[in-house]
């Protein structure tokens, strides 16, 4: 039996909120995926930058949060109310919604050797604006088993994108960090954060364009990479790490690309739009790093996230890989804004089936767990 579900997710990148009104068959791969209905809402210029704040240390943090995931799920709200709106269906006729929350921290392992990845949120306010059950709080019970909390969508690129051929597929998603899955017939299914995406991109774009982001990747096309500063960042260890790896603002930020800059002497030497070209770069050799290490067989690298959109980069990507054909999620079903949303409902999907949901070769918890809170709807 197929059912309805909202998947919700708002990523690091800031940008807003994507939603999905999905139908989705209950049984194992290959999973059914119908996608009824589509919403974007950006967020008010004050909420991305008090989300944005709410990354760092600050004063009066525990109030801040708790408003801001009162103004996030107000967003949800109207982003579930437009796809069903679109869709023509009312609330009871959806199981529940996946919300993912916006994450403002992430630490796992670390401090006490369980550490903490935090989502603001606040999906009782959801389920009582949406009057539909809300599934909310997906990363701290992998994070409890021993995990990274991230990524999660691996298990869905496997169970959505496999296919039925051989070849090894990679899945990368160009977020605000870029995560890649790899998907093998031969071997387990890993996935991991490769690095930075969009963020340090954006913050340049933003800090001199007064710009969200690189439309198509025009600025940094006129660019060009710096050797220096590009040696410079690819010495961060994260990028010689391991997989089962996760990264975020935490690490990849203002602070960290400000020190990069400095350590490179770039900061007056070199014009705008070669730090933009070399952040560029740097996403692209980080993805290809990845697969060159992680999946040296892939045939195919499936694009999606708001990086897809970018020209330049995925020009960069298809010109280190000239053995892989690099596409879009779109040419397999899924519009690019709304892989992690659908895979969002998916797990949605698995909680509410008490069916595990986690994929520990990505994560590295110690066994499959069931992931997500439930808040039931309003009355």
């Amino acid at each position: 039996m197929n059912r309805a579900f909202i998947g919700l997710m708002s990523g690091t990148s800031l940008d807003g909120v994507d939603g999905v009104l999905v139908r989705l068959s209950a049984g194992e791969a290959p999973l059914s995926v119908d996608i009824l209905a589509h919403a974007h809402r950006p967020f008010p210029p004050d909420l991305m930058q008090e989300l944005l704040a709410l990354n760092s240390p600050g004063p009066d943090e525990l109030h801040r949060a708790a408003l801001a995931g009162n103004a996030l799920a107000r967003i949800y709200a109207q982003v579930t109310q437009s796809v069903l709106e679109q869709s023509h269906t009312a609330p009871h006729e959806v199981s529940a919604i996946g919300a993912h929350g916006q994450t403002v921290r992430h630490r796992p392992g670390e401090f006490d050797g369980t550490g903490y990845t935090l989502q603001i949120n606040n999906a009782a306010l959801l389920a009582e604006l949406t009057h539909i059950d809300v599934v909310s709080d997906f990363r701290t019970r992998d994070v409890a088993a021993g995990g990274q909390g991230a990524p999660l969508v691996p298990a869905f690129h496997r169970t959505f994108f496999m296919g039925s051929g051989d070849d090894t597929i990679a899945v990368l998603n160009l977020g605000g960090m870029s995560n890649l899955s790899v998907l093998a017939r031969d071997r387990l299914t890993i996935g991991f954060d490769c690095g930075p995406g969009n963020v340090l991109m954006d913050h340049w774009t933003m800090l001199h364009l007064q710009q969200p982001c690189d439309w198509g990747g025009d600025w940094a096309s006129k660019g060009t990479a710096d050797p220096r500063l590009l040696q410079t960042m690819r010495a961060e260890p994260y990028f010689a790490m391991p997989p089962p790896k996760s990264t975020g603002r935490d690490l990849f930020n203002a602070q960290w690309l400000n020190d990069c800059l400095q350590r490179a002497g770039a900061i007056d030497a070199l014009p705008p739009e070669d730090i933009q070209a070399s952040l560029a770069e740097l996403t692209a050799w980080a993805c290809e790093d990845a697969i060159r290490r992680h999946a040296p067989d892939a045939r195919s690298l499936l694009v999606c996230g708001g990086g897809a959109r970018n020209d330049h980069l995925m020009r960069l990507l298809a010109g280190r890989l000239p053995q892989v054909k690099v596409e879009s999620t779109a040419a397999h079903g899924i519009p690019v804004d709304g892989v992690e949303a659908v895979a969002f409902a998916w797990l949605a999907m698995l909680c509410i089936d008490r069916r595990t949901g986690n994929l520990p070769t990505a994560t590295g918890a110690s066994g499959p767990r069931v992931l997500g809170a439930v808040y039931p709807a309003g009355s």
